[in-house]
Formats: C-alpha cells, sequence, structure tokens
C-alpha cells in the first residue's frame, strides 16, 4: 500500500485506540491514584515492548540515545502522569478536547525552535484556538462548579510535551524503525516509573478488588493504548510530517465523546462551541 494511502489507515487506527484511552484512564481512577494509574501505564508498556521489541535496541545507535530518552520523557513520560491527575477533576471527554491542541502546539514549536514557517492563517490558527480553548475551559468551570477546571492546563501542558515530542523524532530520530524507538522510550522509562509505583504505596492495596478491575483497564491502556499506539504514531511521522500525524486529534475528541456519552458525560452548548472553535484553529494552523 502506497504511503499516502497508508498513512490514512495509521490515522484512523490511531483515532480509534486513542480517543478510548480517556474512558480508560477514568475507569483506571476508581481504584487507582494518578501516579499509580501513570506508572502502571508506563509498565505495562514497557514489559509488552521488551518482549516483542527487546532486539531492535541494538539498532539504536549511541549518539541516539540521548535523543531517544528526550522524546520518552516529553511524549510519555510527563503526559501519563498529566493525564491522570487531570482526569482526577474535568471529565474525559473535555480531556480529549483540549488533547487536540497539539497540532497547534508542534507548529508554534516547530516555528519558534525548528526553523519551520509561519503562514497569515496558521498565524489566525493560534489565536482561534486559544479563544476556542478558553470558551471550553471557562463555561465548564461555571457549569461544574464540583470540578476543578485549573487541572485542563496539566492537559494544555501534556499537549505540549506531545508536540516538543513529534518535531524532536522528525528532526533527529528519522531513521529509526518505530519499534526501535518506540522500545528505547519505554527501556529508559521502565525503572523510574517502578520507583514512583513502589513509593506511591500500591503494593499495599494491590489485592483490593476495585484496584484489581483497575488494573485490566491499565493493562489495555498500556500494551494497547500505549504501546502499540506509539509504534503506529512514530511510523506515521516518519511517512507523513509532524503536523499530519498530530491531526489525529481532529478525530480522537470525537471517539473520546461518544465513550463520554455511554458513561454519562454532558458537554454544555457553550462547551460544543468552544470544542468547535478549537478544531477550526487547529485546522487553519495545519492547513497548507
Amino acid at each position: 500500500m502506497m504511503s499516502k494511502q497508508l498513512k490514512w489507515v495509521y490515522l484512523t487506527v490511531l483515532a480509534l485506540i486513542w480517543g478510548s484511552s480517556f474512558i480508560l484512564i477514568k475507569k483506571g481512577l476508581i481504584g487507582l491514584t494518578a501516579f499509580q494509574l501513570g506508572s502502571l501505564r508506563i509498565i505495562f508498556a514497557a514489559l509488552f515492548l521488551l518482549l516483542i521489541g527487546f532486539k531492535s535496541l541494538v539498532k539504536i545507535p549511541r549518539h541516539q540515545w540521548k535523543f531517544v530518552a528526550l522524546t520518552s520523557v516529553f511524549g510519555t513520560f510527563i503526559p501519563a502522569y498529566l493525564f491522570a491527575i487531570a482526569q482526577t477533576q474535568i471529565d474525559s471527554s473535555v480531556s480529549s478536547i483540549l488533547n487536540s491542541l497539539t497540532p497547534l502546539n508542534t507548529l508554534v514549536l516547530g516555528a519558534l525552535a525548528f526553523g519551520l514557517q509561519f503562514r497569515r492563517n496558521q498565524v489566525f490558527g493560534v489565536l482561534i484556538g486559544l479563544i476556542g480553548s478558553a470558551l471550553l475551559i471557562l463555561n465548564g468551570a461555571i457549569h461544574h462548579p464540583e470540578q476543578n477546571y485549573y487541572y485542563a492546563i496539566l492537559v494544555v501542558i501534556a499537549s505540549v510535551c506531545y508536540a516538543t515530542n513529534v518535531n524532536l523524532i522528525k528532526r533527529f530520530l528519522p531513521d529509526l524503525s518505530p519499534l526501535s524507538i518506540t522500545t528505547g522510550n519505554f527501556a529508559v522509562l521502565l525503572v523510574p516509573a517502578s520507583l514512583i509505583l513502589f513509593f506511591t504505596g500500591f503494593f499495599d492495596v494491590i489485592h483490593a478488588v476495585e484496584v484489581q478491575h483497575s488494573l485490566l483497564f491499565i493493562l489495555v491502556l498500556g500494551v494497547l493504548g500505549t504501546g502499540i499506539a506509539n509504534i503506529i504514531f512514530f511510523k506515521l511521522i516518519q511517512i507523513s510530517s509532524p503536523v499530519f500525524a498530530t491531526s489525529v486529534t481532529y478525530l480522537i475528541p470525537v471517539v473520546a465523546f461518544f465513550w463520554g456519552l455511554l458513561d454519562n458525560e454532558m458537554l454544555t452548548f457553550v462547551q460544543f462551541i468552544g470544542a468547535f472553535v478549537i478544531l477550526i484553529g487547529v485546522y487553519l494552523s495545519a492547513k497548507k
């Protein structure tokens, strides 16, 4: 299959996987703390990837390990905890919508740090995306006083981390196989994630039924939503562009929204408008 066709297949599969990740996080938080969830997500993904991709680590040149480590921090380590912490206070559907700022942030960082050129419509896209985010967050704070919408900022920070990760991979790791990059990422993160998990007191509560139910959701999240999805995502970056790859976040909120509806989440009308405005902004920022 030609790369032009294959990239759309990868994009659709990623949207379905990552769009389902937000509801898995929500279910995982029923029995786990945010730091336990983030650590287990990384550990499950790392064990799976080392099982299938350990031999691919030898293909990583020594001088590129520093970039593999950098992409692991920005692409997985920080966001894994930020999303979990944010969803202790805000709905999974809101979290997924704010995650759609990733292509916009990819463009901004690409222009500021990686020499990507700005166009006028892209400047408008950035401004429109910011307006939509403000609408979504402020209206949500008004109509959901039981939720702390300051935590939405953590999702925005995570999207900046994702944007940094995409630009780093495209610039410094274009020739490495997706399996090598992904396995290298999680090999780097396995020890720190395990240490964090140990100090959360997880092993004192592991026998609780509620904790074991949550573990099943995070096992799926770690293996499918993190391990396999990252392999697909890195391949997508290599056969397309950073902005196209991150445009998967157009589709993620659609999948996440339907999961949210099934779990009795509902956006206000103004929040729908805010979400629509964000997607317009992202579209303008990614448009050639």
